[in-house]
């Protein structure tokens, strides 16, 4: 299961967070870290929030259990994630220092607000990610090509009233300048692409197939 904790900053926000942990955690293992950025309707004081979509969902309401750790910061209300640029960063290097974290294994993902935050956090310090993956957010396209050295996965529906397809599609231009980012477009799906997503047993093939010493090739 997962556990609810807040990090405690002199310098930077200190967020609230869920964690979840591997079953039979072994702190003398190193495991890959999913790091997730939950989207405008979990914002708020209560991590508890953050957990009700993505891998976390499946954890809580299925007791599914997943090879990596697993980091759910939550937002405060009325905020976007790009506001905490610089204290996402040193939270993640907090959760690297203190946990057996596989440097080369770390992912960023995010769906809606927390997937348009994702772009900018990543784009902050493209050295520490392994793979992007971003579920129906609005992407800063006219910087992709910060991360062409990024495999990048997106899924998104292409009946979308809240963040138009463009989001996501106008992002494949980093394949342009040698990115590696591939969409799956979920035919007659609205904004919860989400749903569809972190149950794709794909995803999670994909994710855990990353490294930043050996980076797979998304296939088409």
């Amino acid at each position: 299961m997962y556990t609810k904790h807040q990090w405690n900053s002199d310098k930077h926000f200190n967020f609230k967070y869920a964690l979840y942990l591997p079953k039979d955690y072994d702190e003398t293992k190193k495991y890959p870290l999913v790091f997730f950025l939950h989207g405008a309707g979990e914002r708020g004081d209560d991590a508890e929030l953050s957990c009700r979509n993505g891998f976390m969902q499946h954890v809580r309401d299925e007791g599914r259990e997943y090879p990596f750790i697993y980091v759910s910061p939550q937002c405060p209300e009325g905020k976007f994630w790009a506001c905490y640029t610089e204290s996402i960063h040193a939270f993640i290097d907090y959760i690297c220092d203190t946990l057996p974290v596989d440097r080369n294994r770390i992912c960023l993902t995010g769906l809606s607000m927390g997937a348009t935050g994702l772009w900018t956090i990543a784009m902050a310090d493209t050295s520490k990610f392994c793979c992007l993956a971003a579920v129906c957010g609005n992407s800063p396209s006219w910087n992709a090509h910060l991360l062409k050295d990024i495999p990048i996965c997106m899924y998104h529906g292409d009946c979308d009233d809240v963040v138009p397809l463009t989001g996501s599609t106008n992002m494949l231009k980093v394949n342009r300048v040698g990115g590696r980012a591939k969409l799956t477009i979920l035919h007659g799906v609205g904004h919860n692409a989400w749903d569809y997503a972190y149950a794709d047993p794909e995803l999670l093939d994909w994710i855990l197939a990353q490294r930043k010493d050996q980076n797979t090739l998304p296939t088409e």
